[in-house]
């Protein structure tokens, strides 16, 4: 896994075999989506895209069912599946949404994004909870609604480039309540409804990382501290793109490395 991801950090402080278990998770979803990355735009593309799909359908069924993996990401993640009983419910979710950007370019309304980032975001918070040993029912809704939180963060951090890509995830009906246009948002031009829009998914983001902090399970305080260095390093991000305004298209919000470090330090000694 390399030094820049915004999880790197929050993976050093696991056990070695968990830390094997999650690069494993994160290498399998990160080859699916490059996959379908690498197939964006024109029919031909979104063919070949649908071809990648069944691909990685049928590399998860080979992990699943005994069989041998083609690639060397299933490789790696097939014995951690019986190890941590890992879902494999989750692994299809992460591939259907990813399929989803092979044909959705734009969200109506925030219930579609919902799913969304439950797909490719919350779905992986279900397989690392796994991991972490975190079993109950409240373990689960804390993956549900940070996982959520940590893609719209994603999304805000990201307006400017996903609109290079012809993508728009801000919902259109926020767009329409702020008075803002998909053309205002194109133009990267910070005018006041383009502001209220971001302020008011920067506030949504908020809620769900409060959601998820408030029902954090306390016996699993020291299982989770990998995930919550994640929640504190996206925090951090969305809390930069707040005091800069809420413009998102100068430049792309990052936290540095070593702020990453001194955050991981810190959840790390608190939750233990």
């Amino acid at each position: 896994m390399a030094r820049k991801t915004s999880f790197y950090y929050s993976f050093l402080v696991l056990p070695a075999e968990q830390r094997r278990a999650i690069v494993a998770v994160w290498d399998f979803c990160r080859a699916v989506d490059d996959a379908v990355d690498e197939h964006e735009g024109g029919a031909d593309a979104t063919h070949s895209g649908r071809e990648a799909v069944c691909f990685w359908r049928a590399e998860l069924a080979r992990c699943f069912e005994s069989g041998i993996p083609d690639t060397r990401q299933g490789r790696c993640l097939q014995p951690f599946i019986t190890q941590f009983d890992l879902p494999r419910r989750a692994f299809e979710d992460v591939i259907d949404g990813v399929a989803m950007d092979l044909d959705t370019t734009r969200y109506e309304t925030f219930g579609e994004l919902f799913e969304y980032c439950r797909r490719v975001a919350s779905a992986v918070g279900m397989i690392c909870i796994a991991i972490f040993g975190c079993r109950t029912e409240q373990a689960r809704d804390y993956a549900l609604n940070l996982g959520v939180a940590l893609q719209l963060t994603n999304i805000l951090r990201d307006v400017n480039s996903d609109l290079r890509r012809g993508r728009v995830y801000l919902p259109l009906e926020d767009l329409r309540a702020s008075g803002c246009t998909v053309d205002a948002l194109m133009a990267g031009v910070m005018t006041e409804p383009v502001r209220r829009v971001i302020e008011f998914e920067c506030r949504r983001a908020r809620e769900f990382y409060r959601r998820a902090e408030d029902g954090r399970p306390a016996e699993d305080r020291g299982r989770l501290v990998a995930a919550e260095i994640m929640r504190a390093v996206y925090f951090e991000t969305l809390t930069r793109i707040e005091l800069r305004g809420y413009d998102v298209f100068a430049s792309r919000t990052r936290v540095p490395r070593i702020t990453q470090a001194i955050i991981a330090l810190k959840q790390f000694l608190w939750r233990r």
